[in-house]
Order: structure tokens, then C-alpha cells, then sequence
């Protein structure tokens, strides 16, 4: 039994996958798209020469569309984390770029290795709808998590522009215009629909909701009852702000606690097969003679199983909702 490079050319054509969709993605809108980036995304495309209304419409376009699109085959699969990572490929071009990356995969396992027809394809269409959805889903988390991290310094803002005479709406433009992406666009969009008409409760409501965050329903709640019954919005909002940082750090302090948990299920899950790469390098006819054996191939994927399975049941375990 001799060892083989093919597993190794499987993950290097994954991950030159990933590298090409997010390569793609950079050239195709600039690094302002990029959640790396300090710019304004918004203001940025205002500063280009772009009217108001077409920036909110473009940024809105983008927002939405991918919950749309829930009924194409496939695309369903990434639709909401297409939408909370607010994606701006449209879902057209999101489904053309997997057939592109499975072709590229195709010819990637065509020239290095000798699999079977029929494995290249599988192989292929799995590598190219996989990468785009690893890559969309790491957008996602990483978005939504830099949002979590903003809002308590958001809210903090709004409470120092109402407190010196600012109304909420003035409030909501200076947040969009003195934070960063991605929460700056975000509250750019209210703002400027607000301009338009639109009740800001509501405004923030539908935000809460396509984000998906638990403390910006805190805050669409938090306005529209004192938009219905009067009050002191800036005590409200002060208050508010601290319950959400007292909130972060409680969910910080639960991710620190059961980190130890969550890589020993990954550690406990890859040792096996970390073992089995170690053992075939020492000696790569280990398992020569029970492979024709009729109960190996069942074990092998029992075992692959009992794996992810546990996988699963470590992340059940440790996570905790905050």
C-alpha cells in the first residue's frame, strides 16, 4: 500500500478555491467590500459621484436578494448566510462562480490525479459548491460578530448626540457617518430611509430581523415604544447600551470557558485520522492484509460516523446561548 499525494492535491485545490472566489470578489467591488477594510462602503460610493437614492437602492438591492432566490436548488443552502454577510455577487452570479470553480476543480483533479470519471465530477461539484458556501458562511460570522462588536459604541453615540439636542434621526446619520463597516452601512441605510419617509422603528425592526441579532431588536423595541408612548429616549438607549456590553462580555466569557471543550471535541475527532496519516508513513502496508477483508470498507465509514457525529454532539455541548 503506498502512500498517495491525491489527498493532498484535494485540499490545495480546495483552498486555491477559496482564494479565487475571494479574489474575484476584491476585483470585482474594490477593497471597500472587503470587512478588513476601514472605509465607508456608503459614503464611499457617495464620494464617487453617486446619487443618494441609487446608493440606498444598490445597498438594499444587495441586502435582499438572496432570501429571494431561497427556492433555486442548491442556492437555498447559503441564501441566509448569503443575506447576513450581504453578498453583493447577486445569486446569478453566486450560482455561475460555483459552476466556474467546479469546472476549475474538474480540470485541477483531471491533471493531478488518477481518479475515475465519475469521482472527478462528484468530487468537483461538491469542491465548488462547498468552497463558495465555506467562503459565504466565514463572511457571514465574521460580519455579523464585527456588527455585535460595534453596536454598544453605536448606541453610545446616539446617546451623546440625543443628550445635546440631536433628534434620533440626526442621531442615526451620525452614526453611520463617524463609525466603521460594516455597522456604518448599516445604519447609512436607515438613515437615509428615514430622509425618504420611512418610520425608523420600522426601519430598525427589519434590520434586526435580516441580521438576525438579538440586541438590535433590543434597540427596534426600545424606539418604537418611545415613539408610541414618549419618554427619555437617551436614559433608555444608556441603559440599553449597557445591558448589551454587559451581554458581550458574559458571551465572551462563555466562549473563553468552553473553548477548552470545543478543541478537545476537534482534537478528539482528527487525532484517529492524524494516527492513521502517522501510521501509513511509518509504514505504508500496515493495513495490507485486511483490506479485502469484507468488514473493512463498513468500518472505515462507521468511523468516519461516529466522527462527525461527534463533531456534533461536542458543539451541542458547548454552545450556550448568551
Amino acid at each position: 500500500m503506498q502512500l498517495s499525494a491525491e489527498p493532498i492535491i484535494y485540499g490545495l485545490i480546495f483552498v486555491a478555491v477559496l482564494v479565487l472566489v475571494e479574489g474575484i470578489y476584491l476585483v470585482t467591488f474594490g477593497k471597500s467590500i472587503s470587512l478588513n477594510s476601514k472605509v465607508n462602503r456608503r459614503l464611499e460610493m457617495l464620494e464617487k459621484g453617486g446619487r443618494r437614492e441609487e446608493v440606498l437602492e444598490q445597498l438594499r438591492k444587495e441586502m435582499r436578494q438572496h432570501m429571494k432566490s431561497q427556492t433555486i436548488p442548491l442556492y437555498s443552502l447559503l441564501a441566509e448566510r448569503a443575506q447576513k454577510a450581504a453578498i453583493a455577487f447577486t445569486p446569478k452570479q453566486l450560482m455561475m462562480i460555483m459552476a466556474g470553480l467546479g469546472v476549475f476543480a474538474f480540470l485541477g483533479l483531471s491533471i493531478g490525479t488518477g481518479a475515475g470519471l465519475p469521482l472527478r465530477i462528484i468530487a468537483s461539484v461538491i469542491i465548488g459548491v462547498g468552497g463558495v458556501f465555506f467562503w459565504v458562511n466565514g463572511k457571514a460570522k465574521k460580519r455579523i460578530s464585527m456588527i455585535e462588536e460595534q453596536l454598544p459604541d453605536a448606541v453610545e453615540l446616539m446617546v451623546r448626540s440625543l443628550r445635546v439636542g440631536h433628534p434620533f434621526a440626526s442621531a442615526v446619520q451620525i452614526v453611520a457617518k463617524e463609525v466603521e463597516d460594516p455597522l456604518a452601512t448599516e445604519f447609512g441605510i436607515i438613515a437615509d430611509e428615514s430622509s425618504y419617509g420611512r418610520d425608523v422603528g420600522e426601519a430598525l425592526k427589519e434590520m434586526a430581523e435580516r441580521l438576525d441579532i438579538q440586541d438590535f431588536r433590543f434597540l427596534a423595541v426600545a424606539v418604537t415604544i418611545q415613539q408610541q408612548s414618549g419618554g427619555n429616549l437617551a436614559e433608555v438607549l444608556a441603559g440599553l447600551a449597557k445591558v448589551i456590553r454587559a451581554r458581550f462580555r458574559l458571551f465572551r466569557r462563555v466562549k473563553a470557558i468552553t473553548a477548552e471543550a470545543q478543541w478537545s471535541g476537534k482534537f478528539l475527532s482528527a487525532f484517529p485520522l492524524l494516527a492513521l496519516m502517522g501510521t501509513l508513513a511509518r509504514d505504508p502496508n500496515y493495513y495490507d492484509g485486511v483490506l479485502d477483508h469484507a468488514y473493512f470498507i463498513p468500518a472505515c465509514f462507521f468511523v468516519g460516523v461516529m466522527l462527525t457525529i461527534n463533531l456534533f454532539v461536542m458543539r451541542m455541548l458547548t454552545n450556550i446561548q448568551v
